[in-house]
């Protein structure tokens, strides 16, 4: 497929040197906005990003992202750039778009892939690669077909303690790595109050979150996964009330779950709502509000899931959406011959032990912009974007989402089936 004829919206970016890229958003909500695109904003003067263009079915919610966005380039004495737009064609076949980033619900991520890449685009994609494995592979067809690698967003391959812990895993400190267990115990009730609620449109949290989880561990292997068996499902922490308030903003309940104001909401800047659009939206799937306990959810809340691969490696992943804020919600554990490391995302800190105890080293791996989204890790992205427009090979792709979600569809088959175990490249039983 030819390359794109897009030209770029300004020669250079000034200060830096840097070819200006233009970007079209495809999905207009809190990761493609006030995530991703509100770290390319703050760095276009450092990696010449402009975002020209940004489209949502809902259109008051692309208008809003675009002034949004705006007023960010206006601090810096740039734009306006950002404008909606009313169609996903309009959007992509704009010339001055050179990348086009689609961060909209994971069941609709085949088409604009399909379309941005039929018209040259360079792509990024935000995780997971989809809910069904059938649109997944056909992502994984059309990167086949366009020549063009397609970058991928899980943001532990931008976080510099994951980074590091892996790295160090690959020493004679550890010597291959035989046991892994990363912990995963975030109170992200908002699961059950944003559209993730519906696992046809985001295979739930096992999907949306757990793909991070299961990229890592594969990122670890290094190898193909041939087992898999879960145990978990949904408590009856969230049971249905439908007596309760549809949504947050409607109700006087005291509620440890209520949206905006849980401790980890105002810990990751989201004790707000982004735009009004999300105030104003009747449906459940566009409100970010909804009660915990509205009927209509049906995605599971917690898993053990254990995966084997072709080296021998067992690892497994301890996950829940419930549970208290603490400072320990995501912790990675990796043993092999010679030693161990666990590190502490919150705070950054790997604990080494090697040489089958004699040494142990604490290890302050935590990048200096951790204060930032995902600690530090969008900003990351970002830059790791404007390489791969270079010509970079980005860490992670489809293949890799690919692969994830294999793992994901596998472990939700086992835990239908009470821990059965299931071969994630077949998904059939062993």
């Amino acid at each position: 497929m030819p390359q794109s004829s897009a030209h770029p919206t300004a020669s250079y970016t000034p200060g830096s040197g840097q070819r200006s890229i233009g970007v079209a958003v495809i999905g207009a909500g809190e990761r493609g906005i006030y995530y991703v695109g509100s770290r390319m904003a703050e760095l276009a003067r450092e990696t010449g990003f402009r975002i020209v263009a940004v489209h949502d079915r809902l259109p008051e919610r692309a208008q809003m992202a675009a002034r949004h966005l705006n007023a960010i380039y206006a601090s810096q004495g740039l734009g306006p750039l950002a404008r909606p737009a009313v169609s996903l064609a309009e959007a992509v076949s704009d010339p001055q778009v050179d990348l086009v980033i689609v961060t909209t619900h994971t069941n609709a991520h085949l088409e604009p892939v399909r379309v941005a890449a039929a018209a040259g685009k360079r792509i990024y994609l935000d995780k997971p690669i989809s809910v069904s494995l059938a649109d997944a592979r056909g992502i994984v067809a059309i990167e086949a077909e366009s020549g063009q690698p397609i970058m991928m967003g899980f943001t532990r391959r931008y976080e510099r303690p994951w980074i590091e812990a892996i790295g160090l895993a690959r020493t004679e400190a550890i010597a291959e790595p035989r046991m892994v267990l990363l912990r995963s115990v975030i109170p992200y009730s908002r699961y059950l109050q944003l559209w993730h609620r519906e696992d046809a449109a985001s295979g739930g949290a096992i999907n949306d979150k757990g793909s991070h989880h299961f990229d890592v561990l594969n990122w670890i292997a290094g190898c193909e996964p041939v087992s898999v068996t879960a145990t978990g499902g949904r408590t009856t922490i969230f049971a249905p009330d439908p007596t309760a308030p549809a949504r947050c903003s409607e109700c006087d309940r005291d509620c440890p779950y209520r949206r905006h104001e849980t401790l980890i909401d105002k810990a990751e800047g989201v004790g707000r709502v982004p735009n009004d659009s999300w105030l104003t939206a009747e449906a459940a799937q566009d409100r970010n509000d909804n009660c915990v306990y509205l009927p209509g959810a049906d995605i599971d809340d917690h898993a053990v899931v254990t995966v084997r691969f072709t080296s021998g490696l067992v690892a497994t992943l301890f996950f829940t959406i419930f549970g208290p804020y603490s400072e320990d919600q995501e912790t990675l554990e990796i043993i092999g011959a010679n030693g161990r490391l666990r590190m502490e995302r919150h705070s950054g800190q790997i604990d080494l032990v090697s040489a089958h105890g004699k040494n142990r080293e604490i290890i302050e791996a935590g990048a200096a912009d951790r204060s930032s989204s995902h600690f530090g890790a969008d900003l990351e992205l970002v830059r790791a974007m404007r390489r791969f427009m270079d010509g970079e090979l980005p860490p992670a792709g489809v293949r890799d989402g690919l692969v994830s979600l294999e793992l994901v569809a596998a472990a939700k088959r086992s835990l239908a089936a009470q821990g059965r175990p299931v071969d994630p490249r077949t998904q059939e039983f062993l």
